[in-house]
């Protein structure tokens, strides 16, 4: 009776240390990788950093360019400043003036 209680206890024992270490070997190896993720989310993180801000800077580049063009076609064009356009069918005479004959 005693060797049996003790093999008994001796497989529980087994069972509950395989559980028990695979366990900690999950959480170790769980660790070690968080570890390693945090170590690399810092250079990922200015990364991102530095791509959102390079395309936050050309999005405003292009935003103020548009702008512009909307303003520059609303205005229209200035009609009170304009001068004429010449007339290609007037043809230029010739004047005479000082030293003319000369």
């Amino acid at each position: 009776m005693e060797q049996a209680l003790i093999a008994a206890l001796l497989v529980v024992g087994l069972i509950v240390g395989w559980a028990v270490g695979s366990a900690y070997t999950r959480a170790r190896r769980g660790w070690r990788d968080y570890l390693t993720a945090r170590s690399t989310v810092g250079g990922a993180r200015r990364a991102a950093i530095g791509l959102i801000g390079a395309a936050t800077t050309k999005i405003g580049v292009i935003a103020l360019l548009l702008v512009g063009a909307v303003a520059y076609a609303a205005a229209g064009p200035n009609d009170d400043r304009a001068e004429p356009a010449p007339d290609s069918s007037v043809t230029p005479t010739a004047t005479r003036g000082v030293g003319a004959g000369r």
